[in-house]
């Protein structure tokens, strides 16, 4: 029963209240936007945001297979698996079976790999600082661990 007062329930205000509170709407589209700015500040590395940072996850870990990569980029095996053959094409990283057991694969930055990732990190610290301006990192950092809660 409605105050009398009130304004009738209707879709489009049930999906306004929605789009404007989404969590998942939301963070869908700050993603966008801060993919966009640093697709555009990385430009010139010739690499996207998500190939940089798939490249620095593969430098940064010890363990190197494919599906410890999937966890930590939290990227499903067929994305991850369509996101590497761009990077292995480009010849900037290898993907290899690892020994002793063939299901299990492996996968590194190439010296070129490794070269580009090094050249490009000087431009990605000054998109960061960019990009602080608008979206301090802790608040970034406060909402990746925040978000570790619901994983599986």
């Amino acid at each position: 029963m409605r105050k009398p007062n009130q304004a009738p329930k209707t879709l489009r205000g049930d999906a306004r209240a929605l789009v404007e509170s989404c969590p998942g709407a939301l963070s869908r589209l700050a993603a966008r936007r801060i993919t966009q700015f640093l697709d555009q500040e990385l430009a010139p590395t010739g690499m996207s945001a998500a190939q940089l940072a798939l490249m620095a996850q593969i430098a940064a870990a010890e363990d190197d297979t494919l599906g410890a990569l999937a966890r930590r980029s939290g990227l499903e095996q067929s994305t991850l698996s369509r996101n590497l053959r761009t990077l292995e094409t480009a010849g900037l990283i290898e993907i290899a079976s690892v020994e002793g057991d063939l299901r299990r694969r492996a996968v590194w930055l190439t010296e070129t790999g490794a070269r580009r990732l090094e050249a490009a990190i000087p431009r990605w610290r000054k998109a960061q600082a960019r990009l602080a301006q608008w979206i301090p990192q802790t608040l970034t950092l406060r909402l990746a661990e925040a978000s570790r809660g619901l994983q599986d």
